[in-house]
């Protein structure tokens, strides 16, 4: 018999493939929107389609400035890569709308707002990005947010420690 990965370790192993595109010098993620075993979209983060990279500028704002991971997001060129999936599905024309999210770090307060609006109804990561207010929002929306071990291949339903 064949051994064959199951559907969240073969969309994770995809998903770190994806995050190689990202163009942002602070912090490589990448993201897919599946339904139904199929995958909707990609998105990773970088400056957005024809615009400047950081690396191409001469580096990264947030950074020149002093700003800590998760804060100066005003001043980032980037969009987010689940971000960039949602904006993907938008320009298909493809709803996105019960969907699980794969992505290689936990989304931010702004993109969890985004995925609950759009109807995301699941969330699979693998590194926690530091941000309390995010994983409240899941919770209080019923999404599941779960995290991912690469050494089990097994999910796990994640609560913040935080």
């Amino acid at each position: 018999m064949l051994d064959r990965p199951d559907w969240d370790s073969y969309f994770m192993d995809i998903v770190q493939i994806v995050k190689n595109r990202s163009s942002c010098i602070r912090r490589q993620v990448g993201a897919l929107l599946v339904k139904d075993h199929r995958i909707i979209t990609t998105g990773y983060n970088g400056a957005p389609a024809g615009m400047a990279h950081c690396g191409d500028l001469g580096g990264c704002l947030r950074m020149k400035m002093g700003f800590a991971p998760g804060t100066g997001h005003e001043y980032c060129r980037a969009l987010h890569a689940e971000q960039n999936a949602i904006m993907q599905a938008a320009i298909m024309g493809v709803s996105i709308s019960d969907a699980t999210l794969y992505c290689t770090d936990s989304p931010c307060t702004l993109c969890a707002k985004m995925l609950i609006g759009v109807g995301v109804r699941r969330v699979v990561f693998l590194g926690e990005y530091p941000d309390r207010l995010a994983m409240d929002l899941f919770a209080e929306a019923g999404i599941p947010l779960e995290r991912y071990n690469p050494d089990t291949r097994q999910t796990e339903r994640y609560l913040s420690e935080a």
